[in-house]
């Protein structure tokens, strides 16, 4: 049996709820042992178009568990006529990743979307999961990116302000952690609208303004 030890991952994702959205962020390194072993890595895809999760752990699980998540979207959505809500979704990985506790997926995943209302999921590799209100953080550089969620976090907060809240999330992890790097981040926005990915010059505004922040 896999210890919780070696289900250890090395990188950093957030999601936090903000009025009318649910913002996801990663960073983009991928780590093989103590190997940086790429710095362009995705950690945020699309399950639907209004829900998304980003991935911490293995690779290979995290495909497959996704690709599982996609078509079993798909089959609700035919079947109900409706489009599968994050909290049905977050009940089917959960119930995948217990039957298999024996010979457990290494992932952990922050699950988003936007149908009714804003929804964010927390996923553990042996099938538990939390809703979350405010935030969530999963990967090696949870505690850092909690510290500063805990710290400026507030409710019913503008999407600017969000936006703000986790690049400053992720950019404290890459500082500190070992494990969490890459060329950029990665940031998605799930609203009203659907499921989009920030382009690179959005992203390189928010890192700037907020490194300046942080000089000032």
């Amino acid at each position: 049996m896999v210890s919780q030890n070696e289900l250890k991952t090395g990188t950093t994702t957030v999601g936090i709820v903000v009025k009318d959205a649910v913002i996801l962020a990663a960073d983009m390194q991928a780590t093989l042992g103590h190997l940086s072993y790429d710095q362009e890595s995705q950690k945020i895809y699309k399950v639907t178009d209004k829900t998304a999760l980003t991935t911490a752990g293995s690779v290979a699980d995290s495909m497959t568990l996704l690709r599982f998540l996609q078509a079993h979207a798909k089959l609700y959505e035919i079947e109900r006529d409706t489009p599968m809500t994050a909290k049905a979704m977050a009940t089917y990985i959960s119930n995948v990743l217990n039957a298999n506790r024996y010979f457990p997926f290494e992932v952990q995943f922050i699950l988003a979307g936007m149908i009714r209302k804003p929804e964010l999921f927390e996923l553990m590799p042996f099938g538990g999961y939390l809703e979350r209100s405010q935030f969530a953080t999963s990967g090696s550089g949870t505690t850092l990116a909690l510290t500063v969620l805990d710290q400026n976090y507030k409710d019913n907060m503008n999407l600017d302000d969000g936006l703000h809240l986790v690049t400053r999330a992720i950019l404290a992890s890459k500082k500190r952690d070992i494990y969490t790097g890459g060329r950029s981040i990665t940031i998605m926005v799930i609203d009203t609208n659907g499921a989009r990915l920030l382009d690179d010059e959005a992203i390189k505004k928010l890192v700037e303004e907020e490194k300046n922040r942080t000089i000032n």
